[in-house]
């Protein structure tokens, strides 16, 4: 068994890296509009050609800022970046981190591979996620699901239908997923119901009640296993019925009718035959579990953390440099060089220090703009002023004596 955890309190980390989300998945999770996404296109466009690695939230709230201020140059070259733009990008950024999405961000980023881990005997590892306190950030919720089934239906081959699947979720209180879910999310989800089950892919859903489950991706659902359901009150009733019509009917009994009248341990079950027919309902017990029912004591969790597959991989947390502090070195430098009393070796450290940052949003074929002038400048003692003012009278005189030199030379020579 393998305990995950998003804050690392109750298992080992998961992250991801904002390039791997990528600007789709974040303008979707952030409801962006047509032009706000654009922006945000535009701005892995520019970590691409700049070499800036986008890693963490503080990234891409730095490489915003650097377009917001740099707007005129960049929008010649990719499109109008407007500030109302970059701002509201910005604010949904700040919505992230309010919910812990600093947390989510970074390195080491999850190989999902060790989601897939086999156990020394050959058998399938359970992995575990820690959601109790994730559940009470739906948006960072939103976006940890976004990423994975992302990421799995991405990365994973085309098997078809394989006799044991690689990998099968199981998502208990499902409820808490699409409550206030974005839009965004249930359509993923229903993507990856179509269509993981080919990539070897099992997805099961666990509710009490199976209109938290929308309708378009419970129809997708093939496997049923429905526990008693009690019907006091119209949506109960109304729950009940909608259950019992997802199953194909059974002319023994009525199924809505059983719904109602099972036991403890008993339910109705319905499963995929060889050819993807669902099977006539059949109310059946259940074996319980032989494992233990109830919480890990927190001594054992560690005692198991502590012997996984994975201890050590993402424990520890990697902060290598990244978009934000290049982008907060070039910052610190073109404010020091503003500086009117910067030094000749100030000026050979930053040379030999290699630190160069491409221009962004500038035609290449176009020669390097001379360097930048100090904006400072040093008064003039009244003696200093005196003899420059001396030199150019000087040096006037002698202009024009020479100049009436020449034309009289000139003419004189006409003339003869």
């Amino acid at each position: 068994m393998i305990f995950w955890d998003l804050f690392g309190k109750k298992g080992h980390r998961v992250r991801t890296t904002m390039a791997e989300m990528g600007p789709l998945l974040l303008s979707q999770l952030m409801e962006a509009s047509d032009a706000q996404e654009g922006v945000l296109n535009i701005a892995f466009k520019i970590a691409d050609e700049a070499g800036l690695a986008l890693l963490d939230l503080k990234d891409l709230q730095a490489l915003l800022t650097y377009m917001a201020e740099n707007a005129s140059t960049l929008s010649r070259q990719f499109g109008l970046i407007s500030a109302a733009s970059v701002g509201s990008l910005q604010r949904g950024l700040l919505l992230l981190e309010s919910q812990g999405a600093t947390h989510f961000f970074g390195e080491p980023a999850l190989d999902i591979r060790d989601l897939m881990r086999l156990a020394p005997d050959g058998r399938g590892m359970i992995s575990v996620l820690a959601a109790d306190r994730l559940m009470m950030t739906p948006r960072l919720y939103a976006t940890f699901l976004l990423w994975l089934l992302s990421e799995l239906f991405e990365e994973l081959p085309e098997v078809g239908d394989l006799d044991k699947p690689k990998l099968v979720f199981f998502f208990d209180e499902a409820h808490l997923l699409f409550k206030d879910a974005p839009k965004v999310l249930i359509e993923r989800v229903e993507q990856v119901v179509r269509l993981i089950r080919s990539k070897g892919v099992g997805v099961y859903f666990v509710t009490q009640n199976p209109l938290d489950v929308p309708e378009t991706i419970l129809a997708q659902l093939g496997n049923r296993v429905q526990h008693a359901l009690r019907a006091y009150t119209p949506r109960e009733q109304k729950a009940v019925k909608a259950a019992a019509e997802t199953f194909r009917a059974n002319p023994a009994f009525s199924c809505e009718e059983a719904i109602m009248a099972l036991g403890t341990g008993e339910a109705l079950i319905s499963t995929l035959e060889d050819k993807g027919v669902p099977s006539m309902v059949q109310r059946t017990l259940i074996r319980p579990p032989s494992g233990r029912i109830g919480p890990v004591e927190e001594t054992e969790r560690a005692e198991v953390m502590a012997l996984s597959a994975v201890a050590g991989l993402y424990d520890q947390s990697i902060d290598r440099q990244s978009a934000f502090e290049i982008l907060s070195e070039r910052a610190a430098r073109l404010h020091a060089s503003d500086m009117p009393d910067k030094t000749a070796a100030d000026d050979e450290k930053t040379a030999a220090s290699g630190w160069t940052l491409p221009d962004i949003g500038q035609n290449r074929d176009k020669a390097p703009s001379s360097p930048r002038a100090p904006t400072g400048r040093q008064r003039e003692t009244v003696m200093e002023a005196a003899m420059k003012s001396a030199a150019r009278s000087l040096a006037s005189q002698v202009a024009s004596q020479i100049g009436k030199a020449l034309v009289r030379g000139i003419l004189g020579s006409l003339k003869r």
